[in-house]
């Protein structure tokens, strides 16, 4: 396989941009999708096709638990780099709907659509990895959170990002006459593979170094290494065993769907460590809940105080 060329991952797993690729087989009647060797079945329900219905579960599950984080989150109102934690949360469900789309067929592969959804999945899913570090950074308080400054440059940064990674797919599936075309996708890995994996590597190495030199308390590298696990753990059956868990259990789900679920847990770990590490005041906690005014309104980006304890 040559570097950035997606078509031995594309014959083994059912990424959704494997059917925007070129086809490997140039003189195939398909010009355009590279079909894997084995992938899940779909389901016919009310004369709708529906795929990966074991993955549809998955997402919808991750949907449920981002909720309940999110109220969790917001309801320690002090606790440090807790507006920047939602819009994490945030973008995650906006990432889980488009992974929705574009895996349960909710718009075809074969519509013209497909390749924008595929896109903004994309695009999100770097959103998310660089609002992870944007976090990862503010817990070493060089810059104080929950500000208007802090949200904005956070907001620009991801949106920057975003439209980085949209672009360059978008193009490279429309092959719109540049050098990027559906089977030049060295860009398209550099941008989307490559980068992001780096920008994961320096937030985890960022939590360690928190945790070691700033915190008395060790016990929330646990939270680390087993959000690094279930991670690792999800990308390894995803490109490598997702044939033989295919074939295993005779295509009722593939590797996306254990992969899908090894993501949720590391989220669930990575909201583990932040709230091992930050803690809130317990009084002003209550008062908010007396008045019950603006514990969930508009006052997220205001300026306050906050430490790792």
């Amino acid at each position: 396989m040559t570097f950035g060329s997606f078509d031995e991952i594309c014959l083994k797993t059912s990424l959704p941009l494997c059917s925007v690729l070129g086809s490997v087989n140039t003189t195939s009647t398909f010009q355009v999708g590279i079909l894997p060797e084995c992938y899940a079945r779909s389901v016919e329900l009310a004369n709708t096709m529906i795929f990966q219905i074991g993955n549809a579960f998955v997402h919808f599950g991750g949907l449920g638990t981002f909720l309940i984080i999110i109220y969790n989150i917001r309801a320690k109102y002090t606790a440090i780099g807790r507006t920047e934690m939602l819009y994490f949360l945030y973008l995650l469900i906006c990432l889980t709907i488009s992974s929705l789309i574009v895996d349960c067929g909710v718009s075809p592969p074969s519509s013209s659509s497909y390749a924008y959804f595929v896109s903004l999945q994309l695009g999100f899913t770097s959103a998310v990895c660089a609002c992870l570090l944007f976090n990862g950074l503010l817990c070493f308080q060089f810059w104080e959170d929950g500000t208007r400054k802090s949200m904005w440059t956070l907001r620009i940064v991801t949106f920057l990002w975003f439209a980085i990674n949209f672009i360059v797919s978008i193009i490279t599936f429309k092959s719109w006459g540049t050098s990027l075309d559906n089977r030049d996708t060295t860009a398209l890995f550099i941008v989307s593979y490559i980068i992001n994996a780096i920008i994961l590597f320096f937030y985890v190495v960022s939590q360690i170094i928190l945790v070691i030199f700033a915190l008395d308390n060790y016990w929330p590298l646990g939270s680390i290494f087993l959000g690094v696990f279930f991670f690792v753990a999800g990308q390894i059956i995803t490109y490598i065993f997702t044939i033989d868990i295919c074939r295993g259990l005779s295509h009722y789900v593939d590797g996306l769907f254990f992969g899908s679920l090894c993501n949720i847990f590391s989220v669930m770990m990575i909201y583990k460590f932040w709230d091992s590490i930050t803690t809130d005041d317990l009084e002003f906690s209550v008062a908010n809940v007396e008045q019950g005014v603006h514990a969930f309104g508009g006052g997220d980006d205001e300026k306050r105080h906050s430490g790792f304890f």
